[in-house]
């Protein structure tokens, strides 16, 4: 099992932003980077938003870092964790941006991309671009169908041709997500991995179950293939501030529910701590990496 980190104040939604990252900026977002890249964390990840309508704004706020530019500014600043989008919206944009994008990515990052893809979610924001919502599940299943076959060729089939070549074998991997039906459907479908955003509605259990089923029918029960989760979590005893629904106390409690989710057939977990600055994150991941990661199976400090 491997753990992944959404970094704090690049997106700042009201729904999971905390109070202390609307003061925060670029120096926070490195440090919590660095601290997931130097305690054996798989990959940090940012989310993708290219204009919130007005009306949406109150409850999501219009801070969204750009995804590519900032994974490409983490690159720099990191050595070995992977860089994920969580997710990109291919259905906004032509499928060569998109493959352009994150080949180069992975060029300059020595192999560390990963494109976690989404069909989307914000019909303002379609319109805004110009793009029909209603067409965003068809466009997202060619996307990745088209980006594929750029990582793997130069041409891709095509007139085009795209270098810088990605350093991965056939591109960054492509990780699909969303907890719908439709969004475990087209991971199966089409994805190297599932990310699920949000609890699946019937449980982690029966999502897997559903998963693997559609990965068997599809041909691809053999294919290696990341099978995601989500935890909160706070190591130690939790500050006031700690929500009753994330996991707190002693290591071998968090490492034993982690085992849990790892016999239901989950290999990621991305984690959210619960914390009043990114001092404390900072210290949390450590805590995580030493204490935790090596009683659930997983990595550990690097």
């Amino acid at each position: 099992m491997t753990f992944g980190l959404q970094l704090p104040v690049q997106a700042q939604s009201t729904l999971f932003a905390q109070p202390w990252e609307r003061d925060a900026g670029p120096a926070e977002i490195a440090a919590v980077a660095q601290a997931c890249d130097a305690h054996g964390f798989d990959y940090v990840a940012v989310c993708d938003h290219v204009a919130i309508p007005r009306e949406h704004a109150p409850r999501m706020t219009t801070t969204w870092y750009d995804t590519v530019a900032t994974l490409g500014w983490l690159a720099g600043i990191t050595r070995r964790v992977k860089l994920m989008s969580h997710v990109y919206v291919v259905a906004y944009r032509n499928p060569l941006l998109t493959a352009k994008a994150f080949a180069t990515l992975d060029a300059l990052s020595g192999g560390r991309a990963v494109l976690g893809v989404g069909a989307g979610h914000l019909e303002g924001e379609f319109a805004l671009l110009g793009v029909p919502f209603a067409e965003r599940g068809r466009r997202t299943d060619e996307a990745v169908r088209a980006i594929r076959a750029r990582f793997a060729d130069e041409w891709g089939g095509g007139d085009g041709g795209q270098r810088p070549r990605p350093v991965q074998p056939g591109g960054p991997p492509i990780w699909i997500g969303g907890s719908s039906p439709a969004a475990i459907d087209r991971a199966a479908r089409l994805g190297d991995g599932w990310l699920p955003q949000g609890p699946p509605p019937g449980g982690t259990a029966a999502a897997v179950s559903a998963l693997r089923a559609r990965l068997a029918a599809a041909g691809r029960a053999d294919a290696p293939f990341a099978v995601g989760g989500g935890m909160h979590v706070y190591v130690g005893v939790p500050h006031d501030g700690v929500p009753e629904r994330a996991v707190t106390g002693e290591p071998e409690k968090i490492a034993a529910l982690l085992r849990a989710e790892a016999e239901l057939g989950v290999t990621h977990v991305q984690l959210s701590f619960p914390v009043r600055g990114h001092e404390e994150l900072v210290d949390q991941i450590a805590a995580f990496a030493h204490e935790v990661m090596p009683l659930a199976g997983g990595g550990g400090e690097g």
